[in-house]
């Protein structure tokens, strides 16, 4: 950790620490800042009135309860999006909402990715890795996000959704204007661009729903033919409700996994011994199970979550009302010395390891072993392939407190 604060100035950086007033260096590293708030007022009342929570031992008891911490944020989203297609779209997908809308959605999505149908993805996603890293080898000089990172998520989500190959173009960029509006502060661009992200995206999924409901495939392994279907019972999704699930799940999958590949060749280029001990002998693939965990704890590639308290309760101790907007520090938990001995350590071989990167209880990622196969596929055979990598360039952040991400990783890959 580059940054550190000293004891009088750490105290002082927590008393003030407001997340819509983030300075520029927050973004770069952020850490140091949620040690400070751990330490010196790790139930933080925020300027605007809401809650910052830094301890892993006042998370987990908060994702525990969803009954009196309520992930529905119509209170909260209302103010922040005013009447638009944003607000439609995060206080309709699955995320952002409590039973019984959240089990049933949350169902459909499951039963297209157990252990047997994401199993039966690998082959394809190999090949998929395969290819980029090819593409990559004549180049020379590439992005890791562009060229690495980002395109595995788009294909994966692509496949699920049964997105036409020439038709995925647009997906990441609706993705990240979307998901840029859940920052702290909505800026008047942000806003703009996820609104306009939000109806484009809508228009599209329209027409493919539309020829799906003609065209069904095998509710099994197709998401979109589940989620039309939906349960047994003949309890079906509205037609909006069905559109912002597909949204749901381009954003959670390609973001989640994007940041997570990319934040891992980031630290590993820095982080000479910790790549060295994945590449050192055989037996990458299995090592890789263990240090893919690590890598989520590290730098977990979503920082921040929200619930809304819907009756008194304590929190660390400190006695909330009902309506209490609280925002979990995914970030900080997972570096938590109480849970985490040496947390600002990376060491791929580290266990238990009982992060929070998925989220915990009800809300727990529905494809969090989805994005493990692909870090794991992904990671392996990129350090096979090009073990001498190195950064060429400046990385860029992505400006985003919620999640934590590079723009842009240039390298130069060398077989």
């Amino acid at each position: 950790m580059a940054l550190k604060f000293a004891s009088d100035q750490s105290r002082e950086i927590a008393g003030q620490f407001d997340l819509r007033r983030l300075p520029p260096e927050f973004y770069d590293e952020p850490y140091p800042y949620y040690q400070a708030l751990r330490e010196h007022d790790p139930v933080k009342r925020m300027p605007d009135g809401s809650w910052l929570l830094t301890r892993y031992d006042d998370i987990l008891p908060v994702y525990r309860d969803p009954k009196a911490f309520s992930s529905d944020k119509k209170k909260e989203f209302g103010p922040k999006f005013g009447p638009s297609p944003l607000l439609e779209h995060h206080t309709t997908s699955l995320i952002f909402n409590d039973p019984p809308l959240h089990t049933r959605v949350r169902r459909a999505i499951v039963g297209a990715l157990t252990q047997r149908h994401i199993a039966a993805m690998e082959p394809g996603l190999v090949a998929l890795v395969d290819r980029l890293l090819d593409a990559m080898a004549e180049k020379g000089e590439v992005d890791l996000i562009e060229d690495f990172a980002a395109a595995i998520p788009i294909g994966i989500i692509g496949n699920l959704l049964g997105i036409p190959q020439a038709e995925r173009g647009p997906l990441r960029g609706w993705s990240l204007a979307i998901l840029g509006a859940l920052e702290p502060v909505l800026t008047p661009d942000r806003g703009s661009r996820g609104n306009t992200a939000v109806t484009d995206m809508l228009a599209y999924l329209k027409t493919l729903v539309d020829d799906r409901r003609i065209h069904l495939r095998d509710p099994d392994t197709d998401v979109l033919t589940r989620l039309i279907l939906g349960e047994e019972d003949g309890e079906r999704l509205t037609e909006t409700q069905l559109l912002h699930q597909c949204i749901f799940l381009l954003n959670a999958g390609h973001e989640t996994t994007t940041n997570l590949i990319g934040n891992t060749l980031h630290a590993l280029s820095e982080k000479a011994d910790q790549k060295a001990a994945l590449i050192a002998q055989a037996g990458i693939v299995e090592r890789m199970k263990t240090a893919v965990e690590e890598f989520l704890r590290f730098e977990s590639p979503v920082q921040l979550g929200n619930r809304i308290t819907t009756q008194d309760v304590e929190v660390g101790g400190v006695p909330l009302p009902p309506d209490s907007r609280i925002t979990i520090c995914i970030g900080a938990a997972n570096r938590d010395p109480a849970q985490f001995p040496d947390p600002d350590r990376m060491y791929i071989a580290r266990e238990p390891n009982r992060h929070v990167a998925f989220g915990f209880g009800i809300h727990t990622c529905a494809g969090l072993s989805l994005a493990r196969l692909e870090a794991r596929v992904a990671m392996s055979r990129f350090l096979t392939r090009f073990p001498r990598y190195a950064l060429a360039g400046e990385p860029v952040r992505d400006g985003r407190a919620r999640f934590r991400g590079f723009r842009n990783l240039p390298a130069r890959v060398l077989p």
